[in-house]
């Protein structure tokens, strides 16, 4: 395992950390709790959670599977977040969490989801810094940070604010160019920096094809060529990947262990071969999950990448048709309940303009 340092903190962890937010049997804690330990005996120390994981049922798996690694003699750091930004209401959040997780305090604590500057800016009014430094100077937080799907300048006026130890954002080879400033912002505040969906979302292994300029040995896979992608970032101190199975851990664990460092021409030949080509893809994430017109966004927006990642309307009606079993005459009464209310667009964490693409998908299945 490869380990590097967290910003100042002194802390040293690991360069793939687990992330607790696509277990794929949630509701059988052996399983689970068996992938955390499979984790931390390949060298994984960095676990990562968050509330509304599955309801609150990541954290409580995180909770046993925890309580077996200390009693297996393996240190780790913890990682979770909250939405919540009046006092009163992140410490009612974090008491829960304490409780459900089994321990006396959180390592890295994140401010969760900074989607924008102005939803940035009333949470501090809320006063979410005040109550987040009262916590750190109780020791029930270790270390302050911050959440943010901010892109380009955005993300700067976040991480001026002389606070934060750690930052947690998306970043992959197909969205990369979007993120290069929060690269400027970390490396000049010396940031822990943590990304996630390093194989965005799923669609990197699930298209393997268009994704073999990521591999730099023929019998690299593409997983393996995507993480190697993101452990040649040195800014980059965790890439968190999203368990579902033990296989996917074993994956990891075995990409790491078969790095060879990655020279900067070869990084930057993977750069330009994937510019422009997936960026505004959507990763999966369901923060757009809660339309007031029952809309199911996610999975129209999952079919809208196949237009994307293949450059035929043909597969975004074809996805929407025999893999989401929506009937076309369906989506056609789904796309136009759409009132254009920007609530969809406000929650996704890849700033994807969804209303343009309801509305395309919605003529795409009309004509078909």
């Amino acid at each position: 395992m490869i380990y590097r340092e967290y910003g100042t903190t002194a802390k040293k962890v690991s360069a793939i950390g687990f992330g607790g937010m696509r277990f794929e049997h949630i509701d059988d804690r052996d399983e689970c709790v068996g992938m955390m330990v499979q984790a931390a005996e390949g060298g994984i120390n960095y676990f990562d959670t968050a509330p509304k994981y599955f309801g609150t049922k990541s954290e409580e798996a995180y909770g046993e599977g925890l309580a077996e690694l200390r009693r297996r003699g393996h240190h780790y750091y913890l990682s979770t977040k909250t939405f919540e930004s009046e006092p009163d209401a992140v410490r009612r959040e974090l008491d829960g969490q304490l409780s459900r997780l089994g321990v006396d305090h959180i390592d890295f604590y994140h401010i969760w989801c900074i989607t924008n500057l102005e939803n940035w800016r009333e949470r501090k009014r809320n006063g979410v810094l005040d109550v987040f430094q009262k916590l750190k100077e109780e020791g029930l937080i270790r270390h302050i940070c911050v959440s943010s799907h901010l892109i380009g300048d955005e993300i700067r006026e976040l991480l001026m604010e002389g606070v934060f130890e750690g930052v947690l954002f998306g970043y992959s080879a197909y969205n990369f160019q979007t993120r290069q400033k929060a690269f400027d912002a970390i490396r000049a505040h010396k940031l822990g920096c943590v990304v996630m969906n390093p194989l965005g979302g799923g669609v990197i292994p699930r298209n393997p094809d268009l994704f073999q300029f990521l591999k730099t040995k023929e019998e690299e896979t593409v997983i393996e060529g995507a993480l190697h992608f993101l452990l040649a970032h040195p800014e980059i101190t965790v890439s968190l990947v999203g368990f579902g199975l033990p296989d996917h851990v074993e994956q990891a664990l075995s990409a790491v262990n078969e790095y060879d460092p990655i020279s900067a021409p070869e990084l930057q030949e993977m750069k330009s071969q994937a510019a422009g080509s997936f960026e505004g893809i959507c990763t999966g994430c369901h923060y757009c999950d809660d339309c007031p017109e029952e809309i199911p966004i996610p999975k129209l927006m999952e079919s809208y990448n196949q237009k994307l990642l293949y450059g035929s309307d043909k597969e975004v009606t074809d996805r929407l048709r025999f893999h989401w079993n929506i009937a076309l005459d369906e989506v056609v009464e789904l796309t136009d309940r759409c009132i254009s209310c920007g609530q969809c667009e406000e929650a996704c964490t890849q700033h994807i303009p969804i209303t343009d693409r309801l509305s395309e998908i919605g003529e795409l299945a009309a004509v078909r």
